[in-house]
């Protein structure tokens, strides 16, 4: 891929339509200053002093920030709560110009939250501690599957692609549940001509028909069963990714992106495997959320007509990127993706 192609398919991004189904998080950012600490009259514990709150759509909300970075028009479809987090969430994806008629909201859920409390350091800089997460921990009620998967079917219509956001490991209690999982498959089948990409912490490996992006693990053990991470001490090898990541191509026949780390990605398609080294970055970085950036950019350039490989080595540039923004879910332009590509072949 040289610049001019580069420069097309990033110039064809703001005609794309892609539809963002699954788990949506608020990520709530809460810096606290050490130095203003207080101790409880009632505990005797410490009472951290807050002195700045950030709300940010999270999971699912993460590879939407990114599509958005790139001038991709997204529409959101997921299920939150009747409470304040939902009305966070909601303000920030319109605020960005997200369509949210989709988001299903109901009493029967929380809307699920990561609260990541940041400590102030003596430089500026803030250092994350210890989060706590609200998730719905029931399955999804059936008539909510029943609202999602009509969603579905009716926004597919008019998008180019669908990414699928599935963030929480236990099973059916997310948006993406077995009946979810089963109308996308199928659906993947009655449009060949749209592009339907999934992410999946634990269950990469149930989806039959759609494009996967895993990172190394998830596709060792998508291969290899549920106690292949357990039994790992160490990152798999290239060559085992590299045997998941075809050992799930083969099954599916459609293109599998698998993600591993700073050495970059591999692409299966097209019955072979290719290695994209990483774009080297100067340290320090902050990985948090390159694997949903990584995500935005296979499937956006995928709906401007890239191959598999033009849209891989997007998505590295990507990642390159967000990995430098600290303390935060970074995204990545257009313009900034151009940049980082001029920078790396010089």
């Amino acid at each position: 891929m040289n610049e001019e192609r580069l420069q097309t398919l990033l110039d064809g991004f703001s005609n794309v339509r892609i539809l963002v189904v699954g788990d949506y998080f608020v990520d709530r950012y809460l810096v606290m200053d050490p130095t203003l600490a207080e101790t409880s009259l009632e505990t005797g514990r410490v009472a951290h002093q807050v002195i700045d709150i950030r709300n940010s759509p999270g999971a699912a909300g993460t590879v939407v920030n990114n599509l958005r970075a790139l001038d991709v028009q997204v529409a959101a479809l997921g299920v939150v709560g009747c409470d304040g987090m939902a009305y966070e969430l909601l303000h920030g994806l319109q605020a960005d110009g997200v369509d949210t008629a989709g988001m299903l909201e109901t009493d029967d859920r929380f809307t699920p939250t990561y609260y990541k409390p940041m400590e102030l350091q003596p430089d500026g800089s803030v250092q994350e501690t210890e989060r706590m997460d609200i998730k719905n921990r029931r399955p999804l009620p059936e008539h909510l599957e029943e609202q999602v998967i009509a969603e579905l079917r009716a926004q597919i219509r008019n998008a180019d692609g669908i990414i699928v956001a599935d963030q929480v490991p236990e099973a059916n209690c997310g948006v993406i549940t077995d009946q979810v999982r089963a109308a996308l498959d199928q659906l993947a089948l009655e449009y060949p001509d749209k592009i339907l990409a999934a992410d999946s912490r634990l269950r990469i490996g149930a989806f039959q028909h759609l494009i996967c992006k895993p990172n190394d693990r998830e596709a060792c053990m998508a291969v290899r069963g549920p106690d292949a991470d357990a039994e790992a001490n160490e990152q798999p090898t290239l060559e085992e990714a590299a045997e998941a990541g075809m050992a799930l191509y083969r099954r599916s026949s459609r293109p599998v992106f698998v993600t591993v780390g700073a050495r970059g990605m591999l692409v299966c398609a097209d019955g072979v495997m290719t290695h994209l080294p990483a774009v080297e970055v100067p340290e320090p970085i902050d990985i948090v959320g390159a694997g949903d950036s990584a995500m935005a950019g296979i499937t956006a350039a995928l709906c401007a007509g890239a191959s598999p490989i033009e849209a891989g080595q997007i998505a590295n540039l990507m990642a390159s990127i967000t990995i430098q923004q600290l303390g935060t879910t970074g995204t990545a332009s257009r313009e900034q993706v151009l940049e980082r590509w001029r920078e790396s072949v010089t």
